[in-house]
């Protein structure tokens, strides 16, 4: 794999990853409002019944879902902030679990394998569409360039996670044309395992993080699937409801400049930050990581 070298801070000669923090990904993935989208990859990706399917079969959404939910994400931005070596090892832990992730869909009657590339590029796809798309809706700093440049970037974590980059389609217009095509194809489903992916942000449970604005950040993401999508979850969206989320949208543009980081950037970017300064963080997201193995440091 290559990547960006390595860069001096403080005189140190430090391991910025795979990315760095001049890179598009840092600027896009750093963002809370960016996160917030993930909402919206993920009530794509419970519509694919052989994605769901596999969740299922982990108990994803039935065990501690948003304690697992967090340590998928943990491992997701190890891969964009971390050095090389802790993304190379959350990727391997990614990988080691869809391994072992495989069977029959008791809905459809179709295989799944969770080391499908054709199913890992959706997932992927659900994920950088919604970054891009939270980005251009929360942030609007990214120009076209900057959002091809983006999808560039992350065809490397999608390597990462053993999808064929040759398979990626190369612009993200045509990776957002490709999503419709699987749509259009009649691929998704809202099957019970998807809907319980939907209750989860409906009536998030009382350890879940960020709960008391999850209910508004689904409303968001069900504003920005697709129509047949909302359809078929049962959420109707009215021109008053469309209204309301367009004024959502602008006011969270207007206001994010205003915000302090605390409450701008997500937690793996603020200890970046710390630890450029020299300071060792130790937050629940740090524990969490030390627990799976990975240390975001230097």
């Amino acid at each position: 794999m290559h990547g960006f070298g390595p860069a001096t801070l403080n005189g140190v000669v430090k391991d910025l990853g795979y990315f760095g923090p001049d890179s598009v990904s840092w600027q896009v993935h750093r963002e809370v409002t960016v996160l917030f989208g993930g909402a919206r990859a993920l009530l794509m990706q419970a519509a694919h019944p052989l994605v769901v399917a596999g969740a299922n079969q982990t108990g994803m959404y039935e065990r501690n879902p948003w304690k697992r939910l967090q340590r998928t994400l943990i491992l997701t931005y190890t891969v964009t902030f971390g050095s090389k070596a802790e993304a190379d090892a959350a990727a391997t832990k990614i990988n080691e679990v869809h391994e072992r992730i495989n069977g029959i869909d008791p809905v459809t009657g179709k295989k799944y394998d969770a080391l499908d590339p054709v199913l890992l590029l959706y997932v992927h796809a659900c994920l950088v569409d919604s970054a891009l798309l939270f980005e251009e809706l929360t942030v609007g700093k990214l120009d076209d360039e900057g959002r091809q440049r983006f999808h560039e970037e992350q065809m490397l974590a999608a390597e990462m996670m053993l999808i064929p980059r040759g398979m990626v389609p190369p612009t993200a217009p045509a990776l957002r044309a490709w999503l419709q095509d699987i749509e259009d194809q009649g691929q998704l489903q809202v099957t019970e395992g998807a809907r319980r992916v939907y209750e989860l942000f409906l009536d998030p449970p009382e350890e879940a993080e960020w709960r008391p604005v999850l209910k508004g950040v689904s409303r968001l993401a069900f504003g920005t699937v697709s129509p047949v999508l909302r359809e078929q979850y049962g959420v109707p969206m009215s021109r008053g409801k469309q209204a309301a989320m367009t004024a959502t949208f602008a006011a969270i543009r207007a206001a994010r400049p205003l915000l302090p980081a605390k409450l701008r950037y997500i937690a793996p970017y603020q200890e970046w930050l710390l630890r450029r300064k020299g300071v060792e963080v130790d937050d629940d997201v740090a524990r969490m990581r030390k627990s799976l193995g990975i240390r975001l440091g230097a």
